[in-house]
């Protein structure tokens, strides 16, 4: 059992129609309160190792590590992933198998609410991972919600040039005082395949991220990323729903497409790693702190 020290609200599963009225996305399971730092205050026997006052990162799921995927080295698409959510409360159980599998003690010097970072931090550096991201590159990340911005951190922290495309307010004014990157509203660019040339001086990024989950932002990536180009599908978009494809541009441009889906054991610990050597510090992306009783009004 865990005593929560601090969860955030940055991936819930909530998306919002262009009217503003909130709806659940019916196909997957509510995910409320799934990316939390919290403290040991009791230990069954399916959780050998773990001690009461252990600090500890838990993951939201964990792999089966028996099946084809996970054998595979790919456990992030495991036939048998089992989710863990409920981060929103006091305190919370955490079953025998993320327990040896994806809970990652964390040090003195790690304040909880950064600590809370790694699940979508580990999710972003899958999807860096996914776009082979090398120093002196050039990433252009649509959305700049909290993904976007993780994305951009992990970028950066492989050495790469961050172009962020967003749309003109609040979060973007933040983003920009942040310094994560150039910042793009994408409602004043005209053409912003030309504008993304001209940033990084002719050819286009090397990686285009989706993160926004909406088809036509997707074939914006799609058609914003360089020759020889990989784009990475981030964001996930409503079931049912479907891109264009130049297929010229795709074939003769050699253009990569790759899915990135969720996090791996592997990447929850270097979040961590990360997060404790100060590499990615990402404290600026928290602009409210509320108790549980509260939670509601945050989500709102």
């Amino acid at each position: 059992v865990v005593r929560v020290e601090a969860a955030l609200t940055c991936g819930t599963d909530v998306k919002t129609l262009r009217r503003g009225h909130p709806v659940m996305i019916p196909h997957v399971p509510t995910v409320f309160g799934h990316e939390l730092a919290g403290v040991v205050t009791a230990v069954g026997r399916g959780a050998p190792g773990a001690k009461e006052g252990d600090r500890i990162v838990a993951a939201n799921s964990a792999p089966c590590g028996r099946c084809r995927l996970c054998a595979a080295g790919r456990p992030n698409l495991c036939a048998d992933l089992l989710f863990v959510n409920g981060a929103y409360g006091q305190y919370m159980a955490l079953p025998p198998r993320l327990v040896a599998r994806n809970v990652v003690p964390i040090g003195p010097g790690l304040t909880a609410s950064s600590a809370a970072f790694a699940e979508p931090l580990a999710c972003a550096l899958l999807g860096i991972e996914r776009g082979r991201v090398e120093s002196g590159m050039t990433v252009a990340i649509w959305g700049h919600g909290p993904l976007g911005c993780l994305l951009a951190l992990a970028a950066r922290q492989r050495g790469a040039q961050v172009v962020i495309v967003g749309k003109a307010g609040w979060r973007l004014d933040r983003v920009r005082e942040l310094g994560l990157g150039t910042c793009v509203d994408a409602l004043s660019v005209p053409d912003m395949v030309e504008h993304l040339r001209g940033l990084t001086g002719g050819p286009g990024p090397d990686v285009a991220v989706d993160a926004t989950g909406r088809p036509e932002v997707w074939e914006g990536a799609i058609d914003g990323v360089g020759r020889g180009g990989t784009v990475v599908l981030f964001g996930g978009c409503a079931p049912g729903t479907s891109v264009r494809v130049d297929t010229r541009r795709a074939h003769y441009e050699e253009l990569t497409l790759v899915g990135a889906f969720h996090h791996t054991p592997a990447m929850i610990r270097r979040a961590v790693e990360l997060l404790e050597s100060k590499a990615i510090e990402p404290s600026g992306l928290l602009t409210h702190r509320v108790g549980l009783g509260q939670v509601k009004e945050a989500l709102a």
